[in-house]
């Protein structure tokens, strides 16, 4: 098994709702539209990252129904490797409900189902995948005794394990230690650290930074970054595109950071891709749908470099 990125994460099917607001409690609103798409931060990012250029394996859990068949059909056809995608009787596949605002800002609630399922077991049968890789990324959508065997077999096997703190909840110190990268989305970070004043991007990565992990990314919208690695602060801006819909430009994010990572690029050009990957996928409706092809996304940023 050569070197590839392995993804252990959720895998769910999202309804996305295009609305102009969001409803207050007690509203019954009508919507724009409504459209259906694979979703799940494991998948989509394991999507994001395949769509660039690598072999990619996933671990997750779907459920014995419909959706379960749709999803790991949909997977499939986008490259990743899904032979460590169980199924679990008798459980839903996960849902993910999607309110998209104009601004392309969003709301989401997540129906967990069978990603609440993925056991250190179904870690075990995966084990395969996970040591053969070159990275590992992990997010929290699935049980934290999975997310914390998966780094364990990953740094055990000298794979750098990228942790997409998302949602954010509470987790064991421990964890953070071994880490490559955390990366956490601006709006969660505070709810990692326990503490109610209000800071700034820099204090989060440096705070964060003090739990154990090598590198810690704090994005906003998948769109502009800051990334502390331990002595200095990098910062990308957001690059400019028209904003249709974030729901997927988090993951794409997080997909585009693990490849550049894969391929040893200097970490200002790793954080400028991951950042042109969100922007990319913020340009169209869908998370899945809109994660960039290896020749968009490198087309865009040649767009950049010459502008």
């Amino acid at each position: 098994m050569t070197k590839h990125i392995c993804v252990v994460g959720s895998i769910h099917m999202d309804l996305i709702i295009s609305s102009d607001h969001l409803p207050k409690p007690g509203e019954r609103m009508i919507a724009d539209s409504v459209v259906t798409s694979t979703g799940g931060k494991g998948a989509n990012q394991a999507v994001a990252a395949s769509r660039l250029g690598p072999e990619v394996y996933l671990v997750g859990c779907v459920g014995n129904d419909g959706w379960g068949g749709e999803l790991r059909s949909a997977l499939v056809q986008e490259g990743v490797d899904v032979q460590f995608v169980t199924t679990k009787p008798d459980v839903p596949s996960g849902v993910g409900i999607v309110t998209a605002l104009p601004d392309g800002e969003l709301a989401v609630v997540v129906v967990p189902g069978a990603d609440r399922e993925l056991s250190i077991e179904d870690v075990e049968l995966a084990r395969e995948a996970i040591e053969g890789a070159a990275i590992v990324i992990i997010q929290l959508e699935i049980p934290v005794p999975a997310v914390q065997r998966a780094a364990e077999i990953a740094q055990a096997a000298g794979a750098k394990v990228v942790l997409n703190a998302s949602p954010a909840i509470k987790l064991p110190p421990e964890i953070f230690a071994g880490v490559d990268t955390l990366i956490v989305e601006f709006a969660e970070a505070q709810a990692l650290l326990n503490d109610e004043e209000p800071l700034g991007q820099s204090r989060i990565a440096r705070r964060l930074g003090a739990l154990g992990p090598d590198k810690v990314v704090v994005m906003e919208s998948g769109r502009s970054a800051l990334l502390f690695d331990g002595e200095k602060i990098l910062e990308q801006t957001a690059l400019g595109a028209e904003i249709v819909d974030s729901t997927g430009a988090r993951d794409a994010f997080v997909g585009a950071y693990a490849v550049a990572r894969l391929e040893e690029c200097r970490l200002e050009e790793t954080l400028r891709s991951a950042c042109a990957a969100g922007v990319l996928a913020s340009t169209q409706v869908g998370a899945l749908p809109a994660m960039p092809t290896r020749e968009e996304h490198e087309g865009f940023l040649k767009k950049l470099a010459t502008a």
